[in-house]
């Protein structure tokens, strides 16, 4: 099942566009749907009509064209090339050579969903413990995703800038990290101005979905920015991983990379404190760039990925802290390329996503088995660019990646995967 965000050329048209998809489960209906579906991709900018009726457009296009929209393509992950491998079982001595080749686990291992589709460069996700809303960050803004039958997809908050991350390849970003601060907040790191300027936004949500997308600037509490100081010559930026424990929230940054600083602030009756430089990982562990950011499932350890430098092979740690004086209890070499995202499963089980920018086509979906003083990442699957990764309660992963697999024309080929349980 999955989502296409169309007409992502302007924030109003977007928030119209989202509206009017959904997704349904009946193979029938995709077949009727899909010339319906294909109408306003084509037609759109000829025809005024559809923007006219925008403004009605928030409750009534998801009930309407949901089943269009969402049934034209939920049979594109159930069709994949793997499944074809069928017919190979007419030459029984061909089946044992994939066995032994590269993706010898991806037959029996866990096939990715494609729930959202068109993200502009998505780069956090965050899971509602409550509800079940998946809530994703990318350059078009923060998106709420509801699922059920159909599934639903709303924007709820536009009008961020953009900035540009990476070095060699360059990627045009906003805001980068998202995490739930309790049940009626939505904590937005970002990565949309330049050094210095970069702020953290604190939402004020509901479980019913949003009306009309708020802007930017609607936050409940923003704190930052970091400005150029002492600790930071240039100021703070590339807010990005985000790890709520107890009565704090800590912040992976990138704007002095001699320090590598988290940032951390501290929640009195709800409502966050100032945001400050607290952790110099660069100095702790000798590796610069931190970026995902957890806790252990008990809470009594902050786990930070170092992303390293993004053109060296292999440098990526996974280190854990005292959440309370900043103490470096255990320091992992993982041979990862650059890791984004880590997130523990229900089962007890740490698992990483690596963009891999040195070469995208070993990054992917990581279990980090821990043998004594040692981690040996387990690939589950490889992923294109993946950014960041969280579990909900059933042991279900998602990941947003920058590419789909597949070539989706001038859109964005960002999008958000579903890995079921099992894997």
């Amino acid at each position: 099942m999955r989502f296409c965000l169309n007409d992502l050329h302007s924030t109003k048209s977007l928030a119209a566009a989202l509206l009017a998809t959904a997704l349904t489960m009946t193979a029938a209906a995709a077949q009727d749907a899909a010339p319906a579906a294909e109408a306003p991709k084509t037609d759109a900018p000829a025809a005024e009509a559809p923007k006219a009726e925008t403004p009605a457009a928030p409750q009534d296009a998801p009930k309407t064209e949901a089943p269009k929209t969402e049934e034209a393509k939920p049979e594109a992950p159930k069709t994949e090339p793997p499944k074809t491998e069928a017919p190979k079982a007419e030459e029984k001595p061909a089946e044992t050579k994939p066995a032994e080749t590269k993706p010898a686990e991806t037959p029996a291992g866990p096939k990715p969903l494609e729930l959202v589709e068109h993200l502009d460069n998505p780069t956090g996700v965050a899971i509602h413990g409550g509800n079940g809303h998946v809530f994703i960050v990318s350059k078009q803004g923060v998106f709420r995703l509801v699922q059920g039958k159909p599934h639903k997809i709303y924007l709820e908050v536009e009008g961020f800038p953009t900035d540009v991350y990476g070095k060699g390849p360059k990627y045009d970003i906003g805001p980068l990290g998202v995490a739930l601060l309790g049940t009626d907040k939505l904590i937005v790191a970002d990565g949309s101005r330049p050094d210095g300027e970069e702020l953290v936004r604190v939402y004020k949500i509901e479980d019913k979905v949003p009306g009309p997308p708020r802007k930017e600037t609607d936050a409940e509490t923003t704190i930052g920015p970091i400005a150029p100081g002492e600790a930071s010559p240039k100021g703070e930026g590339n807010y990005y991983g985000v790890a709520v424990i107890g009565n704090a929230f800590y912040v992976t940054a990138n704007g002095n990379d001699a320090k590598g600083w988290v940032a951390k602030s501290i929640v009195t009756d709800g409502k966050p404190g100032d945001l400050l430089p607290w952790l110099a990982t660069k100095e702790a562990t000798g590796v610069d760039a931190p970026i995902a950011a957890t806790s252990t499932p008990d809470g009594k350890e902050l786990v930070i990925g170092q992303g390293g430098e993004v053109n060296v092979a292999g440098d990526s740690l996974v280190t854990f802290y005292n959440p309370e004086d900043g103490k470096l209890l255990r320091n992992y070499k993982t041979g990862l390329h650059d890791i984004t995202g880590l997130a523990y499963a229900p089962n007890g089980k740490l698992y990483a996503v690596d963009f891999a920018w040195p070469d995208p086509t070993q990054g992917g979906l990581f279990e980090l088995v821990f043998e004594g003083e040692e981690v040996k990442p387990k690939k589950i699957m490889s992923l294109d660019r993946p950014t960041a990764l969280t579990f909900d309660k059933e042991g279900n992963a998602y990941v947003t990646v920058f590419g789909t697999g597949k070539e989706t024309g001038d859109k964005p080929k960002g999008g958000l995967l579903k890995i079921p349980a099992g894997f």
